[in-house]
């Protein structure tokens, strides 16, 4: 589905260049979760930017389903899921989930799904009328998985969606995640700094180096699917936890 190939990314800065990525090469298979795992600053945001078409690499080459991103982005070949849920607060719950819908009208590559139906499955069916102020933080959120989901788009971009959540409601929010994503299958590229989530989350977890940023280690997430809660007790979980904190302190320090 996306194949990355020694790319590297520098920006302009009153004090001359900063790389950001340096020779950054890994494959994302159709149908994968992939998840990035990081320090801050380590460029984790950048490659997701470079994925769908909103920045250009300073060299080396990306490919999505053999595509270049731009190309992508002008077939609405993804639905982008940001940290903070992008509600528009004068449209209601109904209306903002059926937005990318509304607006890509062209069409995504596969086949919409039911917005109102994926609301009412994440338990926001009595607030279809409501609007964005009305919503607890992950019920925002809530309606931006499935603003995403109900697109239809192949990929999905996942740049740290439960970070501002507090830790009951992001724990939450990651199994919501994967009954969406088991039941629907797209391809999912995501940021975070949780460990756990990682895990829980991923099929492969891909350990970025501080700035700039290189594939230090990747870690195949070898836990039975469809996965649940009592898993994260489990002495497999315990151990790819502790693989991924070590690689991951290891580029800390």
């Amino acid at each position: 589905m996306i194949a990355i190939s020694d790319v590297g990314k520098s920006f302009a800065t009153r004090r001359g260049p900063v790389a950001a990525l340096d020779g950054i090469s890994v494959d994302v298979h159709t149908g994968e979760f992939l998840s990035l795992l990081g320090p801050s600053g380590c460029g984790k945001s950048t490659l997701l930017r470079l994925v769908i078409g909103l920045l250009e690499p300073d060299r080396g080459e990306i490919r999505v389903g053999g595509r270049a991103p731009s190309a992508l982005r002008r077939a609405k070949q993804f639905a982008l899921v940001p940290q903070t849920p992008a509600l528009l607060p004068w449209r209601t719950v109904r209306q903002n989930a059926l937005l990318l819908t509304q607006v890509n009208r062209a069409g995504s590559g596969g086949p919409a799904t039911d917005a109102i139906g994926l609301l009412e499955e994440v338990g926001l069916g009595e607030f279809l009328d409501a609007y964005p102020h009305e919503l607890s933080g992950g019920m925002q959120q809530r309606v931006a998985l499935v603003r995403a989901f109900a697109l239809g788009a192949p990929l999905l971009v996942m740049d740290e969606p439960f970070a501002a959540l507090d830790e009951i409601t992001r724990s939450q929010m990651r199994y919501l995640l994967l009954r969406l994503w088991e039941h629907h299958q797209a391809t999912v590229l995501f940021v975070t700094h949780s460990i756990a989530e990682a895990v829980m989350l991923s099929d492969r977890v891909v350990v970025m180096t501080g700035r700039p940023g290189r594939v230090a280690h990747i870690e195949e997430i070898a836990l039975p699917r469809p996965r649940h809660a009592a898993q994260e007790e489990s002495p497999e979980f315990f151990a790819l936890a502790t693989a991924l904190r070590h690689a991951l302190h290891a580029e800390v320090m």
